[in-house]
């Protein structure tokens, strides 16, 4: 909100398309051995030697995905490369390389792109990934990206959503339910501000789940840890769209049933906090948020003792046989059947 109004403004039209991408790209520098040609010819050159590649697309458009009005520039660069990096991750690969592809109206200048193509590099630089292409192009609706991210990995490391078996584990990353609850902090200050352009709205108090919508993270740290404890998922899903629709994805895909504890979903004291002042029940939010970018996966119970007492991960509750269906557990340990539909996207 506090931002300079009269900011310089450097016309697209000036440098045309292949200056734009020449300037917006300068800076990046190839990382990954992988690597062989990145930007700068009519296409990337990659070298995987033995390993398996995975590939991944996204596309983010203005007014469906993102709000500018709060969103910044810098952050939507991140998010952009973070939600394809995500993917990759949970078929247990690597991220490797990148493309960005932009679509602009004429509204935003030239520095506005810089802005974005700077949370471009960070993520690049703090997830060791190469940018090695893209597109630009102009649009008549604001702004349009579309990011495809590569990996590599061992073919008996790959994690499918098809691999779950009854009786495995089923474990999640870190907490659930604030990037959800972030977004509602974001939605109402804007409707405040909106009545009062002067109010500054205090966010401090919402800063974990604000942070948590507008500058995710992909749990690159999970791969590597599984790698290390030796523990292979059985099928594995990153968390897009709420618990419930990602695990109903993983029963429907192998073919079991599932039981989920109410009481052992994860969730930070600022999500309970949050839902309570919003009146909603944190459950609901946490089955239904998405945009969590969090790990979702199955593990034979076997590997138990190898995860036992990790900080990162949880247990919420079991794979069954298809017949006995997918199910909440309350905690007055009533069964309740898990429904994707209406948790999906709570603002539609």
């Amino acid at each position: 909100m506090l931002e300079d109004k009269n900011p310089a403004r450097t016309s697209l039209e000036n440098l045309g398309e292949f200056g734009l991408i020449k300037h917006l790209t300068q800076h990046f520098e190839l990382a990954q051995p992988s690597s062989i040609k990145g930007i700068g010819d009519d296409a990337a050159i990659l070298d995987f030697k033995d390993k398996k590649t995975v590939v991944s697309t996204d596309l983010l458009v203005e007014g469906v995905h993102f709000d500018l009005s709060y969103m910044p520039l810098k952050h939507l660069g991140y998010k952009s490369v973070i939600v394809n990096l995500s993917d990759i991750y949970a078929m247990n690969a690597q991220a490797t390389q990148i493309t960005v592809s932009l679509a602009v109206s004429n509204r935003f200048p030239l520095e506005a792109l810089e802005e974005f193509y700077a949370g471009v590099a960070q993520a690049c630089k703090m997830y060791k990934v190469d940018l090695i292409g893209g597109d630009t192009t102009s649009s008549t609706k604001g702004m349009l990206i579309s990011v495809t991210a590569l990996g590599v990995v061992d073919e008996k490391d790959i994690s499918y959503r098809t691999g779950a078996k009854p009786n495995d584990l089923l474990v999640v990353t870190g907490d659930l339910g604030g990037a959800y609850l972030g977004l509602q902090v974001l939605e109402r200050e804007k409707e405040v501000f909106k009545v009062n352009p002067n109010s500054q709205p205090d966010l401090e108090p919402y800063s974990y789940i604000v942070e948590r919508q507008l500058k995710p993270e992909a749990r690159k740290d999970i791969v590597e840890l599984l790698q290390k404890l030796e523990v292979r998922p059985t099928a594995m899903i990153d968390i897009s769209d709420g618990l419930s629709s990602e695990i109903l994805h993983l029963c429907d895909q192998s073919q079991v049933g599932c039981n989920l504890f109410e009481d052992k979903i994860p969730l930070d004291p600022t999500v309970i906090s949050t839902a309570e002042e919003f009146n909603m029940d944190s459950t609901m939010i946490a089955l239904g948020g998405g945009e969590e970018y969090e790990l979702l996966f199955t593990i034979d119970q076997a590997d138990f003792p190898k995860i036992k007492g990790n900080p990162n991960l949880t247990v919420i509750g079991h794979m069954t046989s298809k017949g006995e269906g997918a199910h909440l557990v309350t905690r007055a340990n009533t069964k309740i059947e898990l429904t994707a539909q209406g948790w999906n996207s709570f603002g539609e």
